[in-house]
């Protein structure tokens, strides 16, 4: 078996990353490495990935509804008008991860998503999307050690960059790198793990934002 692939109790091959939480594995079955062209939905998950540095994934998979409700659904343009008292009502929302300056963060982010929209006539989608990489600058080799050796790539090091230009926080390659990841931007299930097939397939359904 492929180094990094493990077995559920339910008998479901997995990445070796999905644990055992069910909670996690519906993650990585349903939604990791799906392609996803909607504005709110990536701009929800860049945050949620900002919010989980230092922190693991399933803390805030646990928390998300919890998110979405103090975020107003991750909406750009609702979160966009949040003022100070919105900062406060979530640093007390014992629900979310109260770090002052990720919700900050999440504000200012809303706003650079608009502006970027209101100046391009492009959406957030079509914008992230050219950052997918070219097929040939993708690893030859998916399995656990390929995959774990660099948490960074040129093509999340260059979305980064793009991003923090337009004046986008927390942000970073990594953090870049993992949204890519779990929005299907690359397919990073190992090979042996269904999920990598189904995501490919979806891929191939998908229409990739261009305006």
């Amino acid at each position: 078996m492929i180094d990094g692939l493990v077995t559920g109790a339910d008998g479901v091959v997995r990445c070796w990353w999905a644990g055992a939480e069910p909670i996690y594995q519906r993650y990585h079955d349903e939604e990791w490495g799906r392609p996803v062209g909607d504005d709110d939905r990536l701009y929800e998950k860049l945050c949620l990935e900002g919010f989980q540095s230092g922190l693991s994934w399933l803390t805030i998979l646990k928390k998300r509804d919890a998110f979405r409700q103090g975020f107003a659904g991750f909406s750009i343009e609702a979160v966009a008008e949040f003022g100070d008292a919105d900062v406060e009502r979530l640093v007390a929302d014992a629900g979310i991860v109260r770090h002052r300056g990720k919700i900050v963060s999440t504000i200012n982010n809303a706003r650079r998503a608009r502006a970027l929209r209101d100046e391009t006539g492009e959406s957030l989608a079509a914008f992230l999307w050219r950052f997918e990489p070219d097929p040939a600058d993708r690893p030859a080799v998916f399995d656990k050690p390929t995959l774990t050796a660099n948490p960074t790539t040129p093509a999340s090091a260059a979305l980064s960059k793009a991003l923090r230009e337009r004046g986008w926080t927390f942000v970073g390659p990594t953090t870049v790198y993992a949204f890519m990841q779990s929005m299907g931007l690359v397919n990073d299930h190992l090979e042996g793990c269904p999920c990598r097939a189904a995501c490919a397939e979806a891929r191939a359904r998908f229409h990739k934002p261009v305006r």
